[in-house]
């Protein structure tokens, strides 16, 4: 029917970009998001070619599909996606997403290449971020975890990287100059 068509991917059978949007309106207080990219993948298409990318594809959501905990995943668009978790901060999700990372890095994937039988491996790099006070909608949150996966990429690829805010070093920057500025009118009061 027109509803499947329009929010389920014609490649891989999962959620599209269009239902994730729409998964946004329902989150709740609390959630978690990762976004999830095939690394290499341009590489791998060159070598292989499209078909047998395209088969990638098709295997590395059926993976992630199996997602447990409440999450949900989406294609988000080439060879990215997007897992869902409601009602889950990160810490409750990294053991899942590791887990499903570790499945995608030990498929093995079998094809034909010029009459040849190949066999060969891919990784996937994750980033992970949940919604907080400083990323209140679910676009922050998926753009902070979008920051976390570039980490992962940057760090080597095939990891789970958690998108961490780092809010600790400005706020002990107020205190210190809090208390020079309490010392200052401190000892002005004194010699008056």
């Amino acid at each position: 029917d027109s509803h499947h068509i329009a929010y389920t991917d014609e490649l891989t059978g999962i959620y599209g970009r269009r239902a994730l949007m729409e998964s946004f309106l329902g989150l709740g207080q609390k959630y978690s998001m990762a976004m999830v990219d095939i690394d290499h993948f341009k590489n791998f298409n060159d070598k292989y070619g499209h078909d047998v990318g395209d088969d990638v594809l098709r295997t590395v959501a059926e993976i992630l599909n199996t997602v447990g905990i409440g999450g949900k995943v989406y294609r988000y668009g080439g060879e990215e996606f997007t897992l869902v978790f409601p009602g889950k901060g990160t810490s409750e999700v990294m053991a899942e997403l590791e887990r499903l990372r570790s499945a995608v890095a030990f498929e093995v994937f079998e094809f034909d290449l010029k009459d040849q039988p190949e066999q060969t491996h891919v990784t996937i790099s994750i980033g992970v971020a949940e919604n907080s006070a400083d990323f209140k909608t679910p676009e922050a949150v998926l753009k902070f975890a979008d920051e976390g996966l570039y980490k992962a990429k940057k760090a080597g690829r095939n990891k789970v990287v958690e998108s961490l805010k780092n809010v600790k070093a400005p706020k002990a920057k107020k205190a210190v100059k809090t208390a020079s500025a309490t010392k200052s009118n401190t000892h002005s009061k004194s010699k008056k």
